[in-house]
């Protein structure tokens, strides 16, 4: 069973700086048919302009990745960690006992595109933790490359849960399967592009809830640029 998730039908918060599209519930946007998809609990596509960004700010008890699709994101957090996300490139910070970060656009000419995803962890109170590491678009064309998971297997950021996330880039005539197992859904996100999963139709900043689903087919659209996902695999 597939059940999409259109973009023009997520919430919206949107300032002279900021316009962010909630996929599921955040802030101010509550939507009780759209709290999270299991243990995924938010992902928000942000744009922030030239120069600006958030503030220091504190979360706890939630893994947070950002995943930057154009531009750059600037990061500094309480655990004196400092970098810039670029295309390509998983961050994940671990709030756990409680951590204040801040994310800006460094760039004084160019928007930042990138989204925010918010996983609820495995227990409370884990030790704030960061990580972050870079997959090239190359080990990503054609197929779904693992980014993020429980173990950090294959090279992925390390996630206090029991999800594996995927990403892929796929041009018209590409194709990329994956197996769930028994029991595991599926979320998939159009980051850009156009693609379709399992034979549905998908467009850029859609979405979209795979459940008693054997398998995650996505495969690029002719006629349409190509698409960038990502695959949360969960239990």
């Amino acid at each position: 069973m597939i059940t999409v998730r259109k973009a023009g039908e997520r919430g919206r918060s949107q300032t002279d700086w900021l316009n962010s599209q909630h996929t599921f519930s955040f802030a101010d946007y509550v939507d009780s048919k759209h709290m999270g998809f299991g243990k995924l609990r938010v992902i928000n596509d942000d744009v922030v302009g030239p120069a600006r960004g958030f503030g220091r700010h504190p979360h706890r008890d939630m893994e947070i990745l950002s995943y930057v699709l154009e531009g750059s994101l600037r990061h500094d957090d309480s655990m004196g960690n400092g970098s810039v996300i670029r295309p390509g490139d998983v961050q994940r910070m671990t709030a756990g006992t409680g951590v204040v970060h801040s994310e800006a656009n460094p760039s004084t000419d160019e928007r930042v595109h990138f989204l925010q995803i918010w996983i609820e962890p495995e227990k409370r109170g884990l030790p704030p933790g960061y990580e972050q590491k870079r997959f090239e678009e190359a080990d990503r064309r054609g197929v779904l490359r693992l980014v993020a998971s429980r173990d950090g297997r294959d090279g992925s950021v390390t996630v206090h849960q029991d999800l594996s996330l995927y990403s892929g880039v796929l041009g018209p005539g590409q194709r990329a399967e994956l197996a769930l197992g028994k029991g595991r859904r599926a979320w998939v996100q159009v980051a850009r592009g156009g693609v379709t999963v399992n034979g549905v139709a998908l467009g850029e900043g859609d979405g979209a809830a795979l459940e008693q689903e054997a398998q995650v087919t996505v495969e690029g659209r002719e006629g349409s640029q190509e698409g960038e996902v990502l695959v949360f695999d969960l239990a």
